[in-house]
């Protein structure tokens, strides 16, 4: 065994010990370490920004795209947002213990189903530090341990975070082991952990979709799928043209990093001589690139922002960027039939103010969320109320949309009786 694989399992079964002292705590404990760890991280705030300004310093000599180093800094500001995350999921109700159903038997045995932890949970996700700790946070209020193996872009942000966050636990009485990294920074220690099974419960991968896709197809170790966010609004032709641009613009430019951003957007032929004129005007002032269809062009024209014709590789592209494919439908039924094509499962939204066209929307469109006239961006585990998330599930089994508490948590039946025995 090579003494990486042996870190990696070591880790693992210390994360093991520490998910069997989880699940005894009250929520009580479980609240008072989430909090003392939110005012950890803001009073070590400046060691936090300066691991991190490392980690920034590094990807921007290497050339990394800008929408990679703005999900990778931590600013002041941000690390009080991620700390507030953390005191808002202390205050949501604790998921462990609640009978999801219970009945009694005719032959007088009691049956309840009661959400449990689901153990040793690993994360791996990209440059996105924020993920640390709120999968650290997540998975400590629902009763788990994390193992956490972020990419070593971030990984003095990654360090420091763990470090703070491990601090505040012990000062707590409770063990350090139940929020960990990984260790190693090659492929090699990812594999390791893919392969341990039997000590990890389950793995989440978050990031793009190469990373997704190895984690799911190599692991042995039950996978929870994020998806690429493929996002489409489709403005019908009943749609206020005030709110959807409001809607689109929101939707494509509010921030480009992150994966609830609009990618494409469809457009009913009946409203878009009179919509896309002040939409594209509007996109043009955001400096949006438009991939669009020869539908498009004249509009584009006018309007004197910057067009490419789009390609199949638009349609299906998560850009992560200030670029946009576009196109002119006929009806909302090739709307949908785009959608379905094209389509990553992550969010699609409609505007329109036909309850008939919305509701046909909602039922043709198979996606993870569906918005009705309301931005893509609001896919998003603290906008759900969830306190924060720890990822978002475009798979259809075990959970799908924002994971929050309840997805991070399985189910045990406790029957009881009085001296039953089954003849």
């Amino acid at each position: 065994m090579s003494d990486e694989r042996e870190r990696v399992l070591a880790t693992a079964r210390r994360a093991r010990e520490a998910a069997a002292e989880l699940r005894l705590l009250t929520r009580q404990q479980k609240d008072a370490a989430l909090e003392a760890m939110a005012d950890a991280l803001e009073a070590r705030s400046a060691e936090i920004v300066t691991a991190n300004t490392g980690d920034v310093n590094r990807a921007r000599q290497s050339g990394t795209a800008e929408s990679i180093i703005d999900r990778l800094t931590l600013t002041p500001q941000r690390i009080a947002d991620i700390a507030g995350a953390l005191r808002d999921v202390a205050g949501l109700p604790d998921p462990v213990g609640e009978v999801i159903r219970g009945y009694t038997l005719p032959n007088g045995l009691q049956v309840r189903q009661v959400r449990v932890p689901l153990g040793v949970v690993g994360m791996i996700y990209e440059a996105r530090p924020n993920v640390t700790v709120d999968a650290a946070g997540l998975c400590l209020k629902s009763g788990n341990a994390s193992l956490l193996r972020g990419s070593s872009s971030a990984a003095q942000s990654n360090e420091a975070l763990t470090r703070i966050m491990r601090d505040a636990l012990t000062a707590c009485g409770l063990p350090a082991d139940a929020v960990q990294l990984v260790p190693g920074d090659t492929h090699e220690s990812v594999e390791h952990l893919m392969k341990a099974r039997g000590l990890v419960d389950v793995l989440i991968p978050r990031g793009g979709a190469s990373l997704i896709q190895s984690v799911v197809e190599n692991s042995t170790v039950p996978v929870i799928e994020t998806g690429v966010g493929n996002c489409h609004v489709y403005v019908d032709k009943d749609a206020d043209i005030d709110k959807a641009i409001a809607i689109v613009l929101n939707s494509k430019a509010q921030r480009v990093s992150v994966c609830n951003a609009a990618e494409t957007l469809l457009v009913h032929r009946d409203i878009a001589p009179t919509f896309l004129p002040k939409a594209l005007a509007a996109l043009r002032d955001a400096q949006v690139t438009i991939h669009g269809d020869t539908d498009f062009e004249g509009y584009v024209n006018e309007a004197g922002i910057e067009f490419v014709p789009v390609t199949d590789d638009d349609w299906a592209a998560e850009y992560y960027s200030l670029d946009l494919a576009a196109g002119v439908v006929d009806s909302i039924d090739d709307a949908l039939a785009h959608i379905r094509r094209w389509s990553s499962g992550h969010t699609e939204a409609i505007v329109t103010d036909s309850q008939s066209a919305a509701q046909k929307f909602v039922a043709g469109v198979d996606s993870a969320a569906v918005m009705v006239n309301a931005s893509t961006r609001f896919t998003d585990g603290g906008e759900f109320g969830f306190g924060a998330e720890i990822g978002i599930s475009t798979q259809k089994l075990h959970a799908r949309g924002p994971m929050g508490l309840t997805e991070l948590t399985t189910s045990t039946y406790v029957v009881t009786g009085d001296g039953h025995v089954r003849t």
